[in-house]
């Protein structure tokens, strides 16, 4: 602890980091980043856009750089991403931002940031293109997590002969994400034709009766085959998930 506070005296530490460090978690004028969460947890912390202002998005992502280096904003709109870019290009010039704007997830890493590698590959499969945005956010948070991440889209079952088409990529991945809108049976068809593990991922698009994403996450809940299913529009958990399951398969093939 010495070290750690004479390295603050001395400016080679900020206070956020040094707090990260004792605690876990910095504070900042926008709420308290888990800087711990992937070290406990596995799982890179993420900052949802959802019910923040443009500023306090900005500061949290701005303090999730400084302490781990890294950051990752999901639900991302273009206020939201101009507001940290900006940000970060007058705290942290050296940082590398990436937008994935279809997917509205940003991700900065520090210029001395060291992402992990994991040797197993998620693939993340979407019935159609409505389906882009979930998909996207479960691919890049598996790609943050350090997997190999191939995708495949628009093989929905209105026309099995895609989905077919695709069986060898998909036999080939170590774990699979499926997102589906409407009846939501895409996962259900690919859980049948492979020997690993499928994570369903119900999309909010769809027609009148359970039209938002309910008849798919029924659908998947009720599937025939084995399948894991997340909530509605969850890529992010979808993706974590799918990570997880790629580091074990990492640590189990490197042990």
């Amino acid at each position: 602890m010495r070290e750690l506070l004479e390295a603050v005296a001395e400016g080679e530490v900020s206070v956020a980091e040094a707090e990260a460090k004792l605690s876990g978690y910095a504070t900042s004028e926008a709420g308290r980043f888990d800087a711990a969460r992937e070290t406990r947890r596995g799982v890179p912390e993420a900052i949802l856009c959802d019910g923040k202002t443009p500023d306090e998005v900005a500061t949290l992502a701005e303090t999730a750089v400084e302490t781990t280096g890294r950051a990752m904003v999901t639900r991302a709109d273009d206020e939201r991403t101009d507001a940290v870019r900006a940000r970060l290009a007058d705290t942290r010039p050296d940082a590398d931002v990436r937008t994935h704007a279809r997917a509205g997830v940003l991700v900065a890493h520090a210029a001395a940031f060291d992402p992990p590698e994991l040797d197993a590959t998620v693939g993340v499969v979407s019935a159609g293109t409505s389906d882009a945005v979930p998909a996207g956010e479960a691919a890049v948070v598996a790609e943050e997590m350090g997997a190999r991440v191939e995708e495949v889209h628009d093989v929905g079952v209105a026309s099995l002969v895609r989905v077919l088409d695709e069986v060898d990529a998909l036999r080939a991945a170590d774990v699979l994400v499926v997102a589906a809108g409407r009846e939501g049976a895409l996962p259900t068809v690919v859980a049948g034709l492979v020997n690993t593990p499928v994570i369903g991922l119900p999309v909010s698009n769809g027609y009148g009766h359970a039209g938002a994403g309910e008849a798919a996450l029924s659908g998947m809940l009720q599937s025939c085959t084995v399948l894991s299913v997340v909530n509605i529009d969850a890529g992010f958990v979808a993706g974590a998930q799918a990570g997880l399951i790629a580091r074990a398969i990492d640590s189990a093939t490197t042990e």
